[in-house]
């Protein structure tokens, strides 16, 4: 991904949900002016939720998601329903297609239900206005994707159900002043992306810039020599969780430290949730079983954080022969109340209520949830000073 393209996990996620042959795809194409979706007169076409970047006027970066019929039978059709109850977990928007010929039934209503159970902002729509000239049941607004009718207005409709993200929600924009420095660390290994940096570096960069601070950045291995280069000291210094304990080592105790992991939890709304997990770890023995979890997939090489480093440190912290088990991506599971914690990854690749939906599926179940950086400065013992650049946080320590 490019430094100048917007992350999927900061696209506003419009989700178009239904029953078999309502028209769903065919709206789709019909709002994105392109043939995005697959479209046949035979019910059940959309088998797996088809997915799309884009620019949408009015409402600028989204993703699309086109989902299989909710009223899909049969074992397969119960996965599809399943993959599209998940699709739930991370749209900003729903649009429920329905066919405007005939009345809403219990799948819309279980739909409506979902959303409202989830708050998620929706709109009835009644596709196939060619053919009927209002709905029967006056719930719906009239649309049809053949004949292209209403489809700017269901745009701005969409468009007014977007809630416009509190802009003071900056990544580092909150703990570095116009003018200051911020020194980055940033490991490069086997498994790092080749000619790119990582997605939440990219965006710390440029939150640092859209601050009108300044940015270097180095890797651990010349990070003593930046620091004695520099003509004055950083206001903060940024670092890869992967070397939290070397950094800390080299970094004067007068000069801020933190982690790009630390920086994502509290962007997406649970860094005071995950530092109260990290307690969890001092508790954990013999035979307790640990949910790693990732959302984003890549090919796991030696080294690598989630499956090798953090289930070895926590090996050698607690003394205990842990039960590690490893998700990643869009899967997670539902149930978790055997899990003693869950450790999740920073969540860059994942939207805020995505994120947020993992964390409450573990509290509700009684399960600790923490993240990579607080989990590993909470066994490095540099906790407490990881989180000096958020004082309202450090002071759940106390």
């Amino acid at each position: 991904m490019s430094l100048g393209s917007t992350p999927s996990s900061e696209r506003i996620h419009i989700g178009f949900f239904g029953r078999r042959n309502a028209g769903k795809s065919s709206l789709v194409n019909a709002v994105t002016n392109q043939e995005l979706a697959v479209v046949s007169d035979t019910p059940g076409t959309t088998t797996d939720p088809v997915t799309k970047s884009m620019e949408l006027l009015p409402l600028g970066p989204v993703v699309m998601i086109d989902t299989p019929g909710f009223d899909d039978e049969g074992s397969l059709g119960e996965l599809r329903v399943k993959k599209t109850s998940q699709i739930l977990n991370r749209v900003d928007i729903a649009v429920l297609v329905t066919d405007i010929t005939k009345p809403l039934g219990g799948c819309e209503r279980e739909l409506i239900g979902l959303f409202e159970q989830k708050n998620i902002p929706y709109i009835t729509v009644g596709n196939k206005c060619d053919l009927a000239p209002s709905a029967p049941d006056g719930e719906r607004f009239a649309v049809s994707a053949r004949e292209n009718k209403n489809i700017y207005e269901l745009k701005e409709k969409i468009a007014s159900l977007t809630k416009t993200r509190d802009q003071t929600l900056k990544i580092v924009g909150d703990i570095i002043s116009p003018g200051e420095l911020a020194l980055l660390v940033v490991p490069i290994d086997k498994a790092a992306p080749k000619g790119r940096l990582i997605l939440p570096q990219q965006m710390v960069i440029r939150d640092i810039l859209e601050a009108g601070a300044c940015a270097a950045v180095v890797r651990e291995t010349e990070l003593a020599h930046a620091l004695e280069g520099l003509v004055s000291k950083p206001s903060v210094v940024i670092t890869d969780s992967q070397v939290f304990g070397f950094v800390s080592r080299a970094v004067p105790e007068d000069i801020r430290l933190t982690s790009f992991s630390i920086l994502m939890a509290k962007y997406k709304g649970f860094l005071e949730t995950a530092v109260k997990g990290a307690a969890a770890i001092a508790g954990l023995k013999d035979g307790d079983k640990v949910l790693i979890s990732e959302g984003c997939t890549h090919h796991r090489q030696c080294g690598d954080i989630g499956s090798v480093k953090l289930p070895a440190l926590l090996k050698k912290t607690t003394g205990a022969e842990l039960e590690i088990e490893l998700s990643s991506g869009r899967e997670f599971p539902e149930e978790l109340s055997d899990y003693a914690l869950v450790i999740h990854c920073g969540a860059c690749m994942l939207t805020e209520r995505e994120m947020l939906f993992r964390m409450r599926t573990a509290l509700d179940q009684g399960v600790p949830f923490t993240n990579y950086g607080v989990a590993l400065a909470h066994m490095n013992g540099i906790l407490a000073r990881s989180l000096e650049v958020f004082p309202q946080v450090r002071e759940l320590l106390d």
